[in-house]
């Protein structure tokens, strides 16, 4: 049992470079989805990118797998005939961030939290994926990076990045687009799906749900909110995700406190009532469990 949630993980992942290496990516469509105020949602294969267009050029939030990056492109020549600015990851996954290269070698400032740099500039191996990342080329580095918060003034708008620790990761950042009521979250917020948490660079649902839980009191009835992944999103939406994280660590506490294994706890299914609404996506829900579990163990 155990080994086959352990093999679902490496599938759910290698479907991913699977698609890669068979040229799936031909077949990507890039959706533009308007937000308001010069701001859209571009939606492909991987995270979804934020853009703002305007006279200043083209303010850009992630930017998915290195092949996709013409067809992004092309999309974003349709919004504006401006050049692409500054790039900001939210995070340092590769579905975020694969097309770091081809941006850096057209002179976009790539920018990102600390720890996002540290990451992209050494080798990383994710554990819930038994998945080596060979540190990123020069070209696809952030020559910014920033701890807390950084601010971009263009097009009109003030959009400011703001560090969340130990959450999906530990260099996650949220962008306020301030005064349009906007928002993008990265993967702190998986819209009707359940996340994947990476412990292994710090990530921990306990910081998911704290996070969540200040993006709440952040956002109001009216926002706007681009997702790591999902649709576009309302304060409804994130607040259903929140609570789904919180009942997730509500059922499975007590398996853990009793000192379950996790082959054990996945057979007593305690999702059972979560896993219609939540568990359809990326991972499927004793893919989810085994990504969390041992996280909801240790803590104290």
């Amino acid at each position: 049992m155990l080994r086959t949630i352990l093999l679902s993980l490496s599938l759910a992942l290698g479907s991913i470079a699977a698609s890669h290496a068979e040229g799936e990516f031909d077949k990507v469509q890039i959706t533009t989805i308007p937000v308001g105020d010069g701001v859209y949602m571009l939606q492909g294969a991987g995270g979804n990118i934020g853009v703002s267009a305007g006279d200043d050029g083209v303010f850009m939030i992630d930017d998915q797998f290195s092949p996709l990056t013409p067809k992004i492109l092309a999309a974003i020549g349709k919004i504006s005939s401006k050049p692409v600015k500054f790039l900001i990851n939210t995070h340092w996954h590769y579905d975020h961030t694969g097309g770091n290269e081809n941006l850096g070698n057209k002179d976009v400032v790539i920018v990102a939290h600390d720890n996002v740099y540290q990451r992209l500039s050494t080798d990383q191996f994710i554990k819930a994926f038994n998945k080596a990342v060979p540190a990123s080329p020069k070209a696809a580095l952030p020559v910014i990076s920033f701890n807390d918060r950084a601010t971009f003034h263009l097009n009109g708008l003030h959009m400011q990045a703001r560090h969340f620790a130990n959450a999906h990761t530990d260099g996650d950042s949220v962008i306020f687009f301030q005064g349009v009521n906007i928002i993008h979250t990265g993967d702190i917020f998986f819209n009707g799906l359940y996340p994947f948490i990476d412990a292994s660079a710090g990530g921990s649902i306990y910081g998911m749900i704290e996070a969540t839980a200040a993006l709440l009191q952040l956002t109001d009835d009216s926002t706007k909110i681009i997702p790591g992944h999902g649709p576009l999103a309302t304060q409804q939406d994130l607040q259903n995700f929140h609570d789904m994280l919180v009942q997730v660590v509500k059922v499975v506490k007590p398996l853990t406190d009793k000192g379950l294994s996790l082959e054990d706890a996945v057979k007593l299914d305690p999702l059972k009532n979560l896993n219609g609404q939540w568990g359809n996506g990326f991972l499927n829900p004793a893919s989810f469990l085994g990504t969390i579990y041992q996280t909801i163990a240790d803590h104290k």
